[in-house]
């Protein structure tokens, strides 16, 4: 492990090879699971704000949940999330070719929206975990993700070269940099 500033970093980051391969895992992550993405209180805020921006990339089996349950609920453990369509797939999500999705994110591409996605779905297959003094950034290694793998092994990709830019976004271009230097020595 490796610390910068206020984190604390996996060395699975630099050693775990991974590039996503929608064709193959067909957004699974969006799908499986026993709970929706980790959401903070700003990211619930826009998503409460922006909810009538985001709608029309929706599902209705979304829309109804969201009109419902909001744009979030509480997990078994305490942590706003995503709200799940039949304790399955994010609210947010939807098909193309049986590939899915994230509205939010197609909103953001359609120049409707000025938030791409929650941060916990940029990061992905990264988790952050929060303390009071430090962020834990961990890889989360699961099944559905076992063609990234093998796609970023046959690209020669780490993780935290994958997910450059939602990196940047979280903790800041020169964090990053401090990321790169100590792991290029």
């Amino acid at each position: 492990m490796i610390s910068i500033d206020n984190t604390i970093i996996s060395d699975d980051l630099n050693e775990v090879c991974f590039v996503c391969d929608l064709k193959k895992c067909k957004g699974a992550c969006c799908v499986e699971g026993d709970a929706g993405a980790p959401l903070d209180t700003e990211e619930i805020s826009i998503l409460e704000d922006e909810i009538e921006v985001i709608k029309p990339y929706m599902r209705a089996e979304g829309i109804t949940v969201v009109d419902e349950v909001g744009v979030f609920e509480m997990d078994a453990w305490g942590n706003m999330v995503t709200p799940l369509v039949n304790k399955r797939e994010c609210a947010f999500v939807y098909f193309e070719e049986d590939i899915a999705f994230c509205a939010i994110e197609k909103a953001w591409e359609m120049k409707k929206l000025k938030f791409q996605k929650p941060i916990s779905c940029h990061l992905y297959p990264v988790r952050i975990n929060r303390y009071t003094d430090f962020d834990a950034v961990n890889y989360q290694r699961w099944h559905i993700c076992e063609k990234a793998l093998v796609n970023g092994k046959r690209l020669n990709v780490k993780v935290y070269e994958f997910l450059k830019e939602p990196l940047i976004r979280k903790y800041g271009l020169k964090w990053y940099k401090e990321l790169l230097i100590t792991w290029k020595k």
